[in-house]
């Protein structure tokens, strides 16, 4: 009881902190540099597979582009000068290059930053909007010329991301402006017209710890000014706009295949204070291209009584059958949307076709929840469902021809599998796009392409498989070499002769090339540079070691450029583990290695590699397995222990760590294993605790995978929280934050009540708030100023630590 009480009263009297407003730190230039340098260009593949649009982009956003008006609106956050995302777009320039030949063009772009760029289905255009100080702009590219153009059209709508969407015909935009004549935002009142007031009733209402929630009755009004928005059709030859229905809050418009309806799901009041917007209530139409209503589905209540781990009631995943004119397909709960609730089937698949009256076909039930459908152009599809308690997936072969019939053929197995299980993955099936710009099987006759990961004991070997679909017979087409990281991209023709793969090595930057299948033709698209040569000669392998209980673990050391043990005359190095535990049902899953040692060393954002330009080694992602299923966390400590110890164990082993210096570190649930760590063993010198939890009493309805309340397994709560523990913590930590976390359950008190917990136990700890930044950190002031905290913190308390002295601390 002692340590509930504890838990609970986390906001006891401290002395004074020492603490101060600084500026911001810089590392050593060699880092500087190499977060400084531009990524590589992502690539986009046109849907006729003729081009690549290469997207240059820069490597960060500045503290003062952060520091742009923000308003965090039920679970978004908004620029509220522009209307758009707060969080700045990265895209610089927009480069063609053609699959025949590898041609380039550059597209001419205006100064400033792209965002939402996006082919028009036809392959023939790229749309893509320009956020400007105070209005976003949609323009338009010619894919023959590389010309791009202002389409003068009013601002757009972007609060609830990409404001337009390609219609069917390639001719037309469907975008979401702001309503002609809006005025100012609501003003903040000068005087409070009264208190806030929430009330419940006895219907539990188990929610998620969630950020940006609505707070007030001025909330609410600001959710509906910026939110509120115009649909408008868009003549992208012409410019022409054509109102579609009147302003609304707009959760979803889709346009059907056949391009003369739409879906539309409207958010309505009330709203709530508890929960974000996705749970708000939610109307469902059908509107032909006037914005008349040709169809009713439904109306959504305000979902805030939605089980733990359950479902909304009513039509979820509703989406256009592709290929078809005018059909929706959705998913429907038939256990009130309770997992708890025993029934023979949680889920049924229906279906809907114009004039959308009457009541739906039922296509398929499931015995456990809808996990998602993909479509070939015939309406056949595959159907999948997951089994949580099991981490289960089974997927069928579903012909829909004959739905509706009397003797419908029934839904043929095709894999039955432990979701956990990376060795047996069967791959992702591919796709293509239509003439109306859906996503569908690629085929070629009965049979279909998958592209894994292909985890093995060597590592990941991604793989291309074909799968007949009448036969269920699979057949390996090509596998990446034991050296190189090369998976699919796309399939260049429908027969697979010839796919599109991105190739990398540990020396080798990722690039692009033509696959040609039958003969192991390779041709170069790309010739991208090492963005971050400062990195040459740094030395990667696979690590495998076991844990006590017999478990298989894995993690990939990184030795740094020079680092040579000829006949063992190396000294041993400081290591930094930085790890994130992982919660199994399996425990043959839980030993698979995950690991790919042959891609390349790209670095962004405040990464634990870079301790790699100050003389450290580093132990990346050694497996921290939490064996139980849902009961893992009854034993979450000693696990989390025991892969530990047996990781440190494997780096010493091996003649490179120095027992005397390591260190740990984590981001997130990374975070709280760090804190973990160091309260229960005294393996690590120091830690590096970024963006965690530490008192799950904050989170009392269930984090991670635990989905047991506070008031059913308090004391797994408390044994899995480092804040009931700090008394313990007896080596120095380093605390990072950002002020403006938006993640589920981490809280920026979570830092600084545990901060304040260590430094009233008189323990050795540091805390950094960061002004402005998110759960992950992206401003360029930002990242290099915890990149400068973290070589400080290790280099004093793990590379240049004294030896310990038995049965003393380092703390």
């Amino acid at each position: 009881m002692r340590r509930l009480a504890l838990a609970l009263c986390i906001a006891w009297s401290v002395g004074s902190p020492a603490a101060a407003q600084t500026t911001y730190r810089t590392p050593p230039q060699v880092v500087i540099d190499i977060l400084d340098a531009p990524p590589p260009p992502a690539v986009s593949v046109s849907p006729d597979r003729q081009w690549l649009l290469l997207l240059e982009q820069r490597s960060m956003p500045t503290i003062a582009e952060l520091a742009r008006p923000m308003l965090r609106l039920a679970g978004s956050r908004i620029d509220a000068r522009n209307n758009g995302p707060h969080q700045p777009s990265l895209i610089t320039g927009l480069v063609l290059e053609r699959v025949a030949d590898g041609t380039q063009r550059r597209i001419a772009t205006p100064a400033g930053h792209i965002a939402f760029p996006s082919w028009s289905p036809d392959g023939r255009r790229i749309a893509f909007t320009i956020p400007g100080d105070s209005a976003i702009v949609l323009w338009m590219a010619d894919v023959t010329t590389a010309q791009a153009r202002r389409l003068a059209v009013p601002p757009l709508n972007a609060a609830d991301g990409p404001p337009c969407q390609w219609m069917p015909d390639s001719a037309r935009l469907l975008c979401l402006f702001l309503p002609d004549g809006r005025g100012a935002p609501p003003p903040a009142p000068e005087v409070p017209a009264g208190p806030t007031v929430q009330q419940t009733s006895g219907r539990p209402a188990p929610a998620p710890t969630y950020e940006d929630l609505l707070a007030n009755a001025r909330d609410e009004a600001l959710f509906d000014y910026y939110f509120t928005a115009q649909l408008a059709l868009v003549d992208v030859a012409t410019g022409a706009r054509t109102p579609v229905g009147a302003p609304a809050v707009f959760d979803r418009v889709d346009a059907a295949p056949g391009g003369e309806f739409l879906l539309i799901v409207k958010t309505l009041r009330p709203y709530s204070y508890l929960v974000p917007a996705d749970r708000f209530p939610k109307q469902l139409e059908v509107w032909n291209l006037k914005g008349e209503v040709a169809g009713a589905l439904a109306a959504l209540p305000l979902a805030e009584n939605v089980p733990l781990r359950g479902v909304r009631t009513g039509p979820r995943a509703v989406a256009w059958q592709p290929a078809t004119p005018a059909t929706l397909v959705w998913t429907e709960a038939l256990d009130g949307g309770d997992p708890r609730t025993k029934v023979p089937h949680q889920d049924r698949v229906v279906r809907l076709a114009a004039p959308f009256a009457g009541d739906p076909v039922e296509l398929a039930r499931l015995e456990k929840r809808y996990a998602g459908m993909v479509w070939d152009d015939q309406g056949l599809a595959l159907l999948s469902q997951y089994d949580r308690e099991h981490r289960w997936t089974r997927t069928w072969i579903l012909n829909t021809r004959t739905a509706g019939t009397p003797s419908p053929p029934a839904p043929q197995l095709l894999w039955d599998r432990s979701a956990e299980d990376r060795y047996g993955d069967p791959g992702t099936p591919l796709t293509r796009s239509t003439a109306a710009g859906d996503r569908v099987l690629a085929k070629s006759g009965d049979w279909i392409y998958l592209s894994g990961a292909g985890a093995s004991p060597l590592g990941e070997l991604p793989f291309l498989d074909r799968l007949n679909l009448q036969t269920k017979r699979t057949e390996r087409l090509w596998r990446a070499d034991t050296v190189h990281y090369e998976a699919v991209v796309a399939l260049l023709d429908d027969a697979g002769r010839d796919v599109l793969t991105r190739r990398e090595s540990r020396t080798e930057p990722p690039n692009y090339f033509v696959r040609g299948l039958a003969g192991g033709r390779l041709r170069a698209l790309t010739e991208f540079k090492d963005p971050t040569p400062q990195l040459t000669g740094v030395q990667k392998r696979l690590v495998t070691y076991t844990r006590e209980d017999g478990i298989p673990l894995s993690g990939t050391l990184y030795l740094p450029p020079g680092y040579a043990r000829a006949g063992g005359g190396s000294s041993r190095l400081p290591v930094v583990m930085w790890a994130y535990p992982t919660e199994f049902v399996s425990a043959a899953a839980a030993g698979q290695v995950t690991a790919a040692p042959n891609r390349f060393n790209l670095v962004r954002g405040p990464s634990q590699l870079l301790f790699l330009t100050q003389g450290y080694a580093v132990l990346d992602d050694p497996k921290m397995p939490i064996l139980g299923g849902d009961t893992a966390n009854n034993h979450y400590v000693e696990q989390l222990v025991m892969s530990a110890r047996a990781a440190v164990k494997a780096v010493v082993d091996l003649g490179v760590a120095d027992p005397e210096r390591i260190g740990v570190g984590g981001h997130s649930y990374g975070a709280f294993m760090t804190a973990n760590l160091l309260a229960h063993t005294d393996l690590f010198r120091a830690g590096v605790a970024r963006s965690g939890a530490y008192n799950r009493s904050l989170t009392p309805f269930g984090f991670q995978n635990e989905e047991r309340t506070f008031w059913e397994a308090p004391e797994v709560y408390l044994r899995m929280s480092p804040f009931v523990h700090a008394d313990s913590i007896s080596e120095p930590i380093l605390l990072i934050h950002g002020e403006a976390d938006n993640n589920q359950g981490t809280f920026p008190i979570q830092s600084e009540r545990l901060y304040a917990a260590l430094k009233g136990l008189g323990k050795t700890a540091r805390l950094v708030m960061l002004p402005l930044e998110a759960h992950g950190y992206t401003g360029r002031e930002s990242v290099l100023h915890v990149m400068a905290e973290m070589f400080e913190w290790f280099d004093k308390y793990v590379k240049n630590a004294r030896p310990r002295q038995a049965g003393v601390s380092s703390n």
